[in-house]
């Protein structure tokens, strides 16, 4: 039997092969660059077959299939493509980044080695301010006038704190010891591994418009750099299927059917039964999941049932 076996070769992506090493600015002195990667389209449609069998002679086409597991959230086959990448981060941005638990990691050790002379700097016009209904976004910048004080404050602080520090070093100080000064906008590197199931998902989370500006600019750095060009098959599916898509609740649904036979009153009723409509002193009070059911109500192009109820 194994004397019928054909030979096998690792596959290789030619557009891989040519950014293998190169970075990619992110922000002002981050970057992200391939260093390895295993299996390609065929691995996944590769290993589909082995696990399905028969049943996927039905699906002629690798674009075909891929797009089918993609769809059905059949994620087994895209775990046997593996990518190995090297990332310079903010500190800030990293502790995000490693919530992802489902990659192996070795970061840049500040107590065996001196810290990345490197900071992230904040435009004048790139002062974020307080999202007033999401506590952990931002929306909206501060005027020029006042982010110019700020950057200017934001310098100070970064080569006092750098100055602090190599003065520690100098004096014989443990860098263990010394590092706990490091402001979090200081760099760090790290290779991160993780396979493309994974990988996905944190483009996902990561891409989204309510994801920190900062994590956002890797993510898409990554997928449209990088995934795009390793496995374009599966890229394209997941674009269409998770990214510019949408997930309706079993609420959502039966208010949207209602929308859909022009029964705007029955509509309203739906919504509060499940408590998404309260009304306090003639005003209507928030409600996460009504507002989300807004913002796919108005992609849809369908008018709000209860928009004049306050």
């Amino acid at each position: 039997m194994s004397d019928k076996l054909e030979r096998l070769e690792r596959p290789r992506v030619k557009e891989m092969e040519n950014i293998l090493g190169k970075p990619f600015k992110v922000l002002d002195d981050g970057f992200v660059r391939v260093v390895d990667y295993l299996g390609t389209d065929s691995s996944i449609v590769q290993a589909a077959r082995v696990s399905y069998g028969k049943g996927t002679k039905k699906v002629r086409q690798d674009r075909g299939l891929i797009r089918y597991l993609m769809r059905h959230r059949h994620s087994t086959p895209f775990e046997m493509c593996e990518i190995k990448l090297h990332v310079r981060v903010p500190m800030d941005c990293w502790r995000q980044w490693i919530r992802h638990r489902t990659a192996n990691i070795n970061e840049y050790s500040t107590r065996y080695s001196v810290a990345i002379d490197a900071t992230q700097t904040t435009k004048p016009d790139e002062w974020r301010l307080q999202a007033v209904k999401n506590r952990q976004g931002s929306e909206g910048t501060i005027e020029k006038v006042k982010g110019q004080a700020l950057t200017k404050q934001e310098a100070e602080l970064h080569d006092l704190t750098r100055k602090i520090y190599t003065e520690k070093l100098d004096m014989g100080i443990a860098r263990e010891q010394a590092r706990k000064d490091l402001l979090l906008s200081t760099y760090t590197e790290a290779y991160w591994k993780i396979d493309l199931h994974n990988l996905l998902h944190f483009l996902a989370l990561r891409m989204e418009e309510n994801a920190q500006y900062e994590i956002r600019q890797y993510a898409h750095t990554i997928g449209n750099e990088i995934v795009s060009k390793w496995c374009p098959l599966a890229w394209e599916a997941f674009l269409d299927y998770r990214v510019n898509s949408m997930v309706f609740s079993k609420q959502e649904l039966e208010i949207i059917k209602h929308i859909a036979s022009g029964n705007m009153e029955n509509a309203i009723n739906a919504a509060k039964s499940f408590d998404w409509i309260n009304i306090e002193e003639g005003k209507l009070k928030g409600n996460l999941e009504r507002a989300e059911l807004e913002e796919k109500l108005d992609v849809l192009g369908l008018n709000i049932p209860w928009e004049n109820l306050g």
